[in-house]
């Protein structure tokens, strides 16, 4: 006998969050049928679809199955009732990344929209406070120096804190996250632990290879790979950086390997995130776009915008170089600490969830 109990307010926000009309999905499984990922047992999404109408919230919050679905729209394009799959699927995401992060206040900050002034605010006070902490306060005089402005040693030790706190609170999540993954599947043992896990599939996630199996959006595959490898790339130049001023080697020349690295991961993120925004615009009747989709994919694209233009400015000494500058570190600051609990997070949980599945055989 299946104990069913429903969860009213989850149905809601699913709902909500998808503008799906649950209670019309009829269970024909053409949904399943044309997906290209599904498993031949148990396919998704059909079950997940009932499920939904249900509500039962335990049996998706931790479900592996919504992380395969790469949101390509096919089941979308082919419901007969319009009931759209792939958003009831991209809203249980949102709902799950957003279960497991912590604190509970930044969540609710970051994704709601009357508090966007109150999240862009939080980096504006901590930036301040560190320089007037510093005694730096104020425009330098003489040639654009940044490091005059936020001296070395408080950016990299502030920087380094933040996102040592930010990656913290997401690396607890992932980890109730996999626990709960376990739980779900009492009957599949993981043959591995997390980490080798994920290592065992990275050829999978660094080749972006179920991208390609999509039909609708196949243009999907081409801005996710830039995005990632991009972002990437920064990491690795951001790193650099870090290494180069504790040495007294920086900032770095125009010509510096790793300053031209930077500056092409920058182009690789414009270019992959103009395509993800064009995307969204252009089918916005097919795709259904929340306001945490739209918050991730702008704050990205201005954080890779006025990083090139602070860059300039330091080059052609603009009068104007200071106060880009600090617009830019809460750009990048409203990205690193919100990660867990912005759209950025789905990246991390997509990656332990197939790594799960991979590890109980279920491909």
């Amino acid at each position: 006998m299946i104990d069913i109990s429903p969860d009213i307010e989850f149905k809601k926000e699913l709902k909500r969050l998808s503008k799906s009309s649950l209670n019309e999905c009829m269970q024909c499984g053409t949904c399943s049928v044309v997906c290209t990922l599904a498993p031949e047992e148990r396919p998704f999404p059909r079950k997940e679809m009932i499920w939904a109408g249900w509500g039962m919230k335990d049996n998706l919050i931790a479900n592996t199955d919504i992380w395969l679905c790469h949101q390509c729209g096919d089941c979308s394009t082919h419901c007969p009732r319009n009931v759209k799959p792939a958003d009831v699927f991209s809203a249980i995401r949102q709902i799950s990344y957003q279960h497991y992060a912590c604190p509970k206040i930044l969540r609710k900050i970051v994704n709601r929209p009357a508090l966007l002034p109150v999240a862009i605010l939080i980096p504006v006070i901590i930036i301040a406070g560190i320089l007037l902490l510093a005694g730096t306060f104020r425009i330098p005089d003489g040639p654009v120096n940044y490091s005059k402005f936020f001296p070395h040693a408080w950016l990299n030790s502030s920087f380094s804190l933040i996102t040592f706190l930010s990656y913290s609170f997401a690396i607890s999540g992932l980890v109730k996250f996999w626990n709960d993954l376990k739980r779900s599947r009492p009957e599949a043992k993981p043959k591995n632990g997390l980490l080798i896990s994920l290592f065992k599939n990275r050829s999978g996630i660094l080749s972006h290879s179920k991208f390609g199996k999509c039909n609708t959006q196949k243009s999907r595959k081409i801005s996710h790979f830039l995005v990632f490898y991009g972002f990437i790339m920064l990491l690795v130049v951001t790193a650099f950086a870090i290494i180069a001023a504790i040495t007294h080697n920086y900032p770095l020349a125009f010509t510096n390997p790793f300053k031209i690295l930077g500056n092409v991961a920058a182009v690789m993120l414009v270019i992959g995130l103009s395509i993800m925004i064009l995307n969204r615009l252009i089918n916005k009747n097919s795709i259904n776009s929340t306001y945490t989709d739209w918050s991730f994919l702008i704050s990205l694209f201005i954080l890779s915008v006025s990083g090139v233009v602070v860059e300039a400015a330091r080059f052609l000494n603009w009068q104007s170089a200071y106060h880009l500058y600090f617009f830019h570190l809460v750009c990048v600051w409203y990205v690193i600490i919100y990660l867990p609990y912005s759209k950025f997070g789905h990246l991390v949980y997509r990656t332990v969830a197939i790594a799960f599945a991979n590890s109980i055989g279920r491909k």
